[in-house]
Parts: C-alpha cells; sequence; structure tokens
C-alpha cells in the first residue's frame, strides 16, 4: 500500500473512532416550549436549568426525531469522512460522479443566512464534521456562496453557507465582492430549509433580527424557517435566552404562542438600551424612492412595514447552541435528517464541498490573514497559486504569492524576521492537511501588487 493511502487510512480510522466511540451522549429534551407544553423548570444559578442544544417543537416531531435516534444506536452502515480530492481534475470528476444512492433515498437543502459574523461557517464546519469552511472573527469571511454535504446512511444533507446579509452601500464603501450582495438571496431560493443564526452574545443583534434578514424572510414566506441562537456559551444570564426568544420570534414559533413566564426584577436590575429601528441603518442603506429594493421583491410599503418589526413570527423551531460544541450541534443535526424529504441525491457520497482544492487554499489563508493582520490589510490581499504537486512521499507541495498594495502592508504580512508569514503558512498548512487527508508543505511568499 502507497504511503498516500496509508496516511489516508489511519486519519479516516482515527476520524471514524472519534465520531462512533467514546462516551455517551447527552441527551436533548426541549427546554421551553409553546403555551400548552410544560414550561421550563426552575433551578441553578439563574434560576433555570440550562442545557445548551434545545429547540421548540411539536411532540409528534419530538418522537419522529427520539425514533430516528434509537435506530442509530441499534448500528447501522457508516461511511468513511468525506475528503477534498488535492487535485483539481479529479475533484471535479468526483463532483461529476453518479450519485451512489439506495432505493430509500432522502435529501435536505439547508440555506444558512445570517448577519455577518454570526457563526455561520463555524455551524456548517461542526455538521459536517470536518473543516471546509473559512473562519475567523472579522466580518466578511465567507465572501461567496459555498457548498458542504454530509451524506450518512440514506440521507444526504446539502449545507448552503453563504456570506453575511449586507447591503449595496456597504459593498461599495468597503470595495467587497458583488457576491456578497448576490449570493445569499440567490442561495435561499434553492433551499429546503432555511437556518437563521443569530449572535445571541452580540447585545445589538441578540433581541433585533437584521433589517437584511428580514427582508430576505419575508422575500421567501413559503420555504420553513429555523431560528438558531448561536454563541449561548458566552451569555451569562442564561435566562436572558427566553427574552431574545420572544423577540426575535414576536412571540409565536410554529404558529402558537410562547408561553413564557416574566421574572420580577428589582428596580436597580440593568435595563438594556432601547434603539429606534431607523437608527439600525446607516443612512445611505434607506430604501431608494420608487419602490422596492435591490433584490428585493417586496414592495415599498412592506420595507416600511418591516422596518417596525424586531423578529419573524414564522419560525418552525428555535435552537439554542454553540456552534463549537459538537454535542449541542448533534441535535440540530439530527433534526435535518429527520426533516429530510424523499429524494435523489444530488452528490456522490463521497463529495464533501463543490469547493475546487486551490479555492480551498485561498480561502484558508484568507482566514489566517483576517486573524492576524489588522484593520483593512487582509481586505485588500489578493492571491496566485505558483506551484501545486505531489511529493515523492505523497505529501502536497503548494507555493502560494500574496499581493500587497502598500509596503506598510506587506512588511505587516512578513513580519519580524519572517515570523508572521511562517505562522500563517505553517497554520493555513496544518489545516488543508485535515482536509486533503494528506501532508501539505505550504511556502508563501509577499509581493507588492503594482
Amino acid at each position: 500500500m502507497c504511503s498516500r493511502a496509508w496516511g489516508r487510512l489511519v486519519r479516516d480510522a482515527a476520524e471514524v473512532c472519534r465520531r462512533t466511540g467514546g462516551s455517551a451522549r447527552r441527551e436533548s429534551a426541549s427546554w421551553f416550549l409553546p403555551a400548552g407544553n410544560a414550561a421550563c423548570s426552575r433551578g441553578g444559578r439563574n434560576g433555570f436549568i440550562f442545557t445548551p442544544a434545545r429547540f421548540i417543537t411539536s411532540e409528534a416531531f419530538l418522537h419522529r426525531l427520539m425514533k430516528g435516534r434509537a435506530a442509530e444506536a441499534d448500528g447501522s452502515f457508516y461511511r468513511l469522512p468525506a475528503s477534498v480530492l488535492p487535485d483539481s481534475g479529479e475533484q471535479l470528476s468526483l463532483l461529476l460522479r453518479h450519485p451512489d444512492q439506495p432505493d430509500n433515498s432522502k435529501v435536505l437543502k439547508v440555506a444558512i443566512i445570517g448577519s455577518p459574523n454570526a457563526g455561520k461557517s463555524t455551524l456548517s464546519n461542526q455538521i459536517l464534521g470536518r473543516k471546509v469552511f473559512a473562519v475567523s472573527k472579522k466580518v466578511h469571511t465567507t465572501r461567496s456562496r459555498s457548498l458542504g454535504v454530509l451524506t450518512e446512511d440514506d440521507t444526504q444533507i446539502i449545507l448552503l453557507d453563504t456570506p453575511g446579509l449586507t447591503t449595496a452601500s456597504k459593498v461599495k464603501r468597503h470595495q467587497l465582492e458583488k457576491t456578497l450582495l448576490v449570493d445569499p438571496w440567490n442561495t435561499v431560493k434553492e433551499a429546503d430549509l432555511v437556518v437563521v443564526v443569530v449572535d445571541a452574545a452580540d447585545r445589538w443583534t441578540s433581541s433585533r433580527l437584521d433589517f437584511e434578514v428580514l427582508k430576505c424572510l419575508a422575500q421567501h414566506k413559503d420555504i420553513p424557517a429555523v431560528l438558531v441562537l448561536n454563541k449561548v456559551d458566552l451569555v451569562k444570564a442564561k435566562d436572558k435566552l427566553l427574552d431574545f426568544t420572544a423577540e426575535l420570534t414576536c412571540g409565536v414559533v410554529n404558529g402558537r404562542k410562547m408561553r413564557v413566564r416574566q421574572v420580577i426584577k428589582p428596580p436597580w436590575a440593568e435595563k438594556r438600551p432601547e434603539r429606534d429601528p431607523e437608527l439600525l441603518l446607516d443612512e445611505d442603506d434607506a430604501e431608494p424612492e420608487g419602490g422596492a429594493e435591490p433584490n428585493s421583491a417586496l414592495t415599498k410599503e412592506q420595507l416600511k412595514a418591516l422596518r417596525s418589526q424586531q423578529g419573524w413570527p414564522h419560525f418552525k423551531d428555535v435552537f439554542m447552541l454553540s456552534s463549537v460544541d459538537g454535542e449541542d450541534v448533534e441535535t440540530l443535526k439530527s433534526y435535518f435528517m429527520v426533516a429530510a424529504k424523499p429524494g435523489l441525491w444530488q452528490y456522490h457520497s463521497e463529495v464533501l464541498t463543490d469547493q475546487s482544492p486551490e479555492e480551498l487554499c485561498t480561502n484558508i489563508i484568507r482566514e489566517k490573514l483576517l486573524e492576524y493582520l489588522p484593520k483593512e490589510v487582509p481586505y485588500s490581499m489578493t492571491q496566485s497559486v505558483e506551484l501545486w504537486q505531489d511529493g515523492e512521499n505523497g505529501e502536497l507541495h503548494i507555493s502560494m504569492k500574496l499581493y500587497a498594495k502598500k509596503d506598510t502592508h506587506m512588511r505587516m504580512v512578513i513580519g519580524t524576521g519572517g515570523q508572521m508569514v511562517a505562522r500563517i503558512a505553517r497554520e493555513a498548512g496544518e489545516d488543508l492537511g485535515r482536509i486533503y487527508l494528506r501532508d501539505v508543505k505550504l511556502n508563501l511568499s509577499v509581493k507588492l501588487s503594482k
């Protein structure tokens, strides 16, 4: 067996052990429910017993979900984790390969949308069980629509990871790609389910949906949507999550009014500052005269009504989780599996993403640039592939050239004694090795663009 095949076998075996072994998962029962079901229980430091991954749903759906988990526990066929082929020709051939679906195949296309930096890509990576989408603490890490594929047993989940919803004025002001404007809207059109991710730890976004998100939901009312409150591990007062949910859903989930018991607070209790809906938009983000906004089929009257709306009253379910916690995300993943409908797979079970190996490499390097460089520097950087070839021992040699617009930017990327560019190359190479399932030797050079 060649070293390349042996290395992939060892990594696959390790991944299988990680996915199937170890301690039993904690079960996820509903934390709070619509009126008519049991309310949340008291106790704990903040007055509520809190377990991160929770959702609001019907009892019938809960029964189906638990039944599905029981069947999984009985033992079923487990596929080896998919990966990305480092050769672009082979990756394209895999994407065009006929799906190896069973007779009773099911499929679900999920569009993940939300404001910039809400944690959409991190959530997608956790669901896939492999880092496929670049993530960073800065906004607009995802610059275009990307696709991830999760295939388990007879079900295929297609995750459509999108850039954060933004406005035309911001794209123009910051000289961003136009894909940030177009891709999220086009992606929702082809989805079977829309997942709206909200940063629960952000004091401004946790109690009001972004206006661009509201527009997108209003334009696609026929597509079921669920709300995901992300980063709940960073929220100290867990009982506030109930208030956030009530505000973001207008107090209605799956057509039923929520019953949230009010907590009496002393006069000195901290109050959340109110913001005028008109102040949520930049001055140059106001709708143009004469009708609807770009990317929107809504009338001026409908848009005006949405501006006074704090949440969306048509969510089917609500999840509370931390996207960095695999056990939390498992609940959402199980929900997708149960929600999948009979249908033909779109991809072969070995497909992990529709991104080319070069695109993945560029995105991972951009992630590191965003992570370590200040302000506008990483957004102005461009890249080109100089070398892409196999080594004698099965490793992959990649040489990328980074172009900086200013001499000061170039010096920042290189760092003192070349330490910064060496760190970026080392960390990006490690990430790419886990994606390609082979050793990656990444070399980066920096040049001043003309």
